[in-house]
């Protein structure tokens, strides 16, 4: 199963947060099609681009609490005082006002 952990700046349209994982994967010579699903804070939840670049690449969006993005932190590749200060903890590809980190799991998609 491949997921997309994103964040962006209040506002980011769909736009802007589609090319930050198309970015992603194909820094990763990956495919769209290669997708499962999205992953974002819960906080970001009435973030609408988000949302809709979950809908045009047509997997589900996934929002994860913060406590169990404190709980992988520790795990994650790369790190960033401030990200993590604003609660998101990943390795990322960065577009505009959008980031991308693509996880992959022994999930069955």
């Amino acid at each position: 199963m491949m997921v997309a952990g994103v964040g962006c700046r209040k506002g980011a349209s769909a736009r802007e947060v589609g090319a930050a994982i198309i970015a992603a994967l194909s820094r990763a010579g990956l495919r769209a099609d290669a997708l499962d699903a999205i992953a974002a804070p819960a906080t970001k939840s009435s973030e609408a681009g988000i949302a809709a670049a979950a809908n045009d690449l047509g997997v589900p969006l996934v929002l994860v609490p913060q406590a169990e993005l404190e709980a992988v932190g520790a795990r994650t590749v790369t790190r960033s005082d401030r990200v993590i200060a604003l609660m998101v903890v990943a390795a990322r590809t960065a577009v505009g006002p959008a980031t991308c980190a693509l996880a992959t799991s022994e999930a069955k998609r």
